[in-house]
């Protein structure tokens, strides 16, 4: 009998408000850049939810057909925000 490895990869996912395509519905997609993948929800949990689903499956499709798992690097990368201050004496248009 083989014995089966346990791997636990951590994957860096990114989510973001957004609006169902013909219901303008709103929904909160999640995207994992490493991968390649996105998937969606009606809240946050459920897109994380979903995601972990599709990022599973992908890594099973990739080892299937022999190729590499790409693997995040996150000590090698920092994500920050940062505000920057603009002054015009005319109003900027922000988009939404």
């Amino acid at each position: 009998m083989k014995t089966q490895k346990k791997y636990i990869l951590n994957y860096r996912v990114i989510l973001k408000p957004d609006k169902r395509t013909g219901g303008n519905k709103p929904c909160f997609v999640a995207y994992c850049p490493t991968l390649g993948v996105a998937d969606d929800g009606n809240s946050t949990q459920e897109a994380l939810k979903n995601i972990r689903k599709t990022i599973a499956f992908h890594l099973e499709c990739l080892q299937k057909e022999g190729k590499e798992i790409p693997v995040d690097k996150p000590n090698e990368e920092l994500v920050t925000n940062t505000q920057i201050e603009l002054s015009s004496s005319s109003p900027f248009r922000f988009a939404n």
